[in-house]
């Protein structure tokens, strides 16, 4: 029997398209080798997006597409993956110990953003990934209490300059509100809460993240500014609701992020239906399709849509998040494919982003 053809094999690669890198894996540039001896063939597979929960399935379903190959006997496919460091804005450099830094905003208050910035941060975190979150909502800090850090944790301090970030649920957080307490209001001016972000940001020791998860405040105010003039981001999250008035804000939040050159990576759409817990009948409370209309008109993805659900809320307010609290549950499988759709958009800003050209000279 003749060995088999190596275009073969790609081709029959080719037939699994990534959902998430919305390609095939060759044309995504994952095959990192293949080699064939005889009737067997080895295939190293590298997705670029944290996918612990998926990586044995695409590589039993590749080894499965490669042994239908003319030729092939027996096929060994490994897939894993890592987190490499994507394009920021302007001419800013990358933050030490942190790759990839993503903003979760949202234009007006209670549309869910905090309770989203958690658990995409644990998903992110289930899916295999080094991840950090840092609460830059100075006035209104909540992290601490959705991550079930008690009130009064003060993070260690090195050579008396420096925060050790506390950590929770197996990820890293920094907040305000380890700083002071709860019924301790911050009455500053602009320029004193941007420079807060600041220092929470550059003065705390982050351990060698794949990503730095920033829950941002309301609005498109001093903090937004700070963010997109000083800190390196490699993109946007943007949270609303499907209320009229949630999507007029929430578009103010993506022409923010447009102009000042953060890519918006995607929209969640949290409250997007209620479901009666007695009938099972589905109400749209806030309205109807409405995360998915200013994807569209901006040109970029749904990441995903969330119930109304008084689970989310109390398991959030209790310190213990959904993704943490119900790891089986339907509404942890919406947030880890939103985590994974976020952290492929990242990955691909690798792909989009031009090689630049080497030149040299010789002398004649």
């Amino acid at each position: 029997m003749s060995a088999p053809d190596r275009a073969a094999v790609e081709a029959a690669i080719k037939t699994y398209y990534d959902p998430y890198l919305k390609q095939d894996l060759v044309s995504a540039g994952c095959i990192q080798s293949l080699t064939i001896e005889g009737g067997s063939v080895s295939v190293s597979v590298d997705l670029g997006y944290p996918s612990d929960g998926l990586k044995v399935g695409i590589g039993q379903m590749l080894s499965s597409k490669i042994e239908d190959v003319d030729g092939v006997e027996k096929a060994k496919v490994d897939v894993d993956w890592t987190v490499k460091s994507s394009p920021v804005q302007g001419q800013l450099e990358a933050m030490s110990g942190v790759k990839n830094i993503i903003a979760v905003a949202s234009g007006k208050g209670g549309v869910g953003k905090s309770t989203t910035s958690a658990n995409l941060a644990l998903a992110l975190a289930a899916e295999g990934a080094r991840v950090g979150i840092l609460d830059a909502d100075i006035y209104g800090p909540s992290v601490g209490m959705m991550m079930g850090i008690a009130d009064g944790t003060r993070p260690d301090v090195k050579n008396e300059k420096f925060f050790v970030p506390i950590e929770a649920h197996g990820i890293e957080a920094m907040s305000m509100a380890f700083l002071v307490t709860e019924d301790t209001p911050v009455v500053w001016r602009g320029p004193m809460v941007s420079g807060a972000l600041q220092q929470l940001l550059t003065q705390t020791i982050w351990n060698d993240l794949d990503y730095l998860v920033i829950d941002m405040p309301p609005g498109t105010g001093d903090i937004q500014l700070t963010l997109a003039q000083k800190v390196p981001v490699t993109g946007s999250v943007i949270v609303t609701t499907p209320q009229d008035l949630a999507l007029i804000d929430a578009k103010k939040g993506i022409e923010m992020f447009k102009k000042v050159n953060i890519p918006v990576l995607g929209v969640v759409e949290n409250m997007a239906a209620h479901i009666c817990s007695n009938c099972g009948n589905v109400e749209h409370l806030f309205g109807e399709g409405g995360g998915s209309q200013i994807a569209d008109k901006f040109n970029t993805e749904l990441l995903g849509s969330l119930p109304l659900s008084m689970m989310i809320r109390e398991q959030a307010d209790s310190g213990a998040p959904t993704v943490v609290a119900e790891p089986d549950s339907q509404i942890t499988h919406i947030y880890k494919d939103m985590a994974r759709k976020v952290a492929a958009e990242v990955a691909l800003k690798n792909l989009q982003e031009p090689e630049m050209p080497t030149i040299s000279f010789t002398n004649d």
